[in-house]
């Protein structure tokens, strides 16, 4: 070897040694006996999965309008945990009427029997393989939550979740579930001109390869729960609920109780919605200004 390839080899050497000293250690998985949930954090170059030390609790029972709702997911993540057959999930409907909070919901019925949640923003889903190999051989039952799941035109990172959910050649890790919350049922845009490539052969439809496409992606879970906007009674009945989950006192005179309705529906009215996001945040203004 030559001098001047030896001390090419040097510079490598040195060079990567610097690096080396200067890249930041690998972190080790969070210690998921003794934490709940963690989210998949990207800083830089470094990727990996940090414990949520203050989880949002939130009990299903306090939740109003979406029973039957909450009777399928709770089925679905029940057989999960009880290591039988499970469908990932993708909740979509009208915003604030309580995808995430179900989502949330299971995690804490279901913590003590194995359950974790590690929540993955959209950005990162391209992270997805990596998040399932870190956790493939733990002792729990992981649920990985992308919440207000949606892809823009040309967003091509919702090849990656196609994969992690059905179709890639690697098999699927018993351990792990995907639940989406969206507010699109089909997850990308769809436009008025993709309907002119629908035919008719017979009686049978067949869609153009846009649309087919769009379906092919929700269709990879297997268990779609939709939600609706919130009926006047469904949405004066949140409003009940929440006011005594915060600790508020609920008037008994009729004139006050007549008020309190006009008041949280007047405050629908202004944000134009009745959900139960909306109900809560009405719960929360009348318990603040109602405490002596």
């Amino acid at each position: 070897m030559s001098q001047s390839s030896k001390q090419f080899l040097e510079t490598l050497d040195r060079i990567a040694n610097a690096l080396e000293r200067i890249a930041p250690p690998a972190r080790a998985n969070p210690n998921f006996k003794a934490c709940i949930a963690a989210r998949w954090r990207v800083t830089g170059t470094t990727r990996y999965l940090e414990a949520v030390q203050h989880v949002h609790e939130m009990n299903a029972d306090w939740l109003i309008g979406v029973e039957e709702q909450h009777a399928l997911i709770d089925r679905n993540t029940r057989q999960f945990v009880s290591a039988k057959p499970a469908n990932n999930v993708l909740l979509t409907g009208s915003r604030g009427t309580g995808k995430s909070s179900l989502v949330k919901a299971m995690l804490a019925r279901y913590a003590k029997r194995g359950l974790r949640l590690i929540e993955v923003e959209k950005e990162h889903l391209n992270d997805l393989p990596d998040i399932v190999d870190q956790i493939a051989d733990e002792p729990y039952r992981f649920v990985i939550f992308c919440d207000d799941l949606s892809f823009d035109a040309g967003d091509g990172s919702y090849k990656a979740l196609k994969a992690v959910l059905d179709g890639s050649i690697a098999a699927a890790t018993p351990n792990v579930l995907l639940y989406a919350t969206s507010n699109r049922r089909h997850l990308l845009p769809e436009y008025f001109h993709e309907n002119e490539e629908t035919k008719y052969v017979g009686e049978e439809v067949h869609f153009g390869e846009s649309i087919e496409e769009k379906i092919s992606l929700s269709e990879r879970f297997g268990l779609w729960i939709s939600f609706y906007p919130f009926s006047q009674d469904d949405y004066l009945a949140a409003v009940h609920s929440w006011i005594k989950q915060l600790g508020g006192v609920l008037p008994t005179d009729v004139k006050k109780k007549d008020a309190l309705e006009r008041d949280c529906l007047q405050w629908a009215l202004q944000r134009g919605s009745r959900s139960g996001r909306v109900a809560y945040q009405y719960a929360k203004d009348f318990v603040g200004r109602s405490a002596k």
